[in-house]
Order: C-alpha cells, then structure tokens, then sequence
C-alpha cells in the first residue's frame, strides 16, 4: 500500500505527486489545481486489491 500517487498534467505536463487517501475508497475522483501551472485537474484514482494506487488527471 502507497499513500501516495503521481498524475502527469494535461496542461502543462509535469509529473504531479499526490497523496492518497486510502479510507476514501477504491475508485475515487476530484478537481484539484496543478500545483505547476494552476489549471483546474479532474483527478481519478483507482486502487488494486493491495492498496496500490493508479492516478491519472483530465484537463477540466
């Protein structure tokens, strides 16, 4: 289990880390800004059956 994820930007295309929030569920989404260029990133996060997590990020 990792408690923590990377997404690359739509905008701007620099790998961002996040953090996971494992007690949130398995399959989770929101909008968080790019901490690089300030868009708006509508973030997934999908996690396996060992916590590990897959994240990925849509121009919003």
């Amino acid at each position: 289990m990792h408690d923590e994820a990377t997404y690359i930007c739509d905008n701007c295309g620099e790998e961002i880390v996040i953090p996971v929030d494992v007690a949130a569920g398995r399959s989770q989404s929101y909008v968080e800004d790019c901490p690089v260029c300030c868009h708006p990133q509508l973030i997934h996060i999908e996690l396996d059956d060992e916590g590990d997590a897959d994240a990925w990020g849509e121009a919003e």
